[in-house]
């Protein structure tokens, strides 16, 4: 997939080597200071449930192995680390971007 690409279903949780990896973040719309953060994360089945609940409710999902295997590590509630805040920025930028162009004019 390319840069410009939306990435497109059906979706599973993200595979390597190691057990499936899935990792929910959440940005500060409140507060546009604030760093995402982590919101869920899991392995195996777990990870399963977390794309199954953020696919049904309409989240945009993208896939990146290497940032789920980073984020997954991280504890809950956990600010993103700086070596991975660029990833984090240009994914919330493209949901923003889907997200406003849902909203009726």
């Amino acid at each position: 997939m390319t840069e410009d690409e939306e990435p497109q279903g059906p979706y599973s949780p993200l595979r390597s080597n190691r057990r499936a990896a899935a990792v929910a973040i959440k940005g500060g719309e409140s507060n546009p200071d604030s760093l995402p953060k982590i919101i869920a994360s899991g392995r195996g089945k777990l990870a399963e449930q977390i794309l199954e609940l953020a696919l049904a409710k309409g989240v945009k999902v993208r896939e990146d192995a290497d940032l789920a295997e980073l984020l997954v590590k991280l504890d809950l509630d956990t600010p993103i680390p700086g070596e991975a805040i660029v990833a984090v920025a240009e994914i919330l930028a493209r949901v923003y971007e889907a997200n406003a162009r849902m909203k009726p004019a």
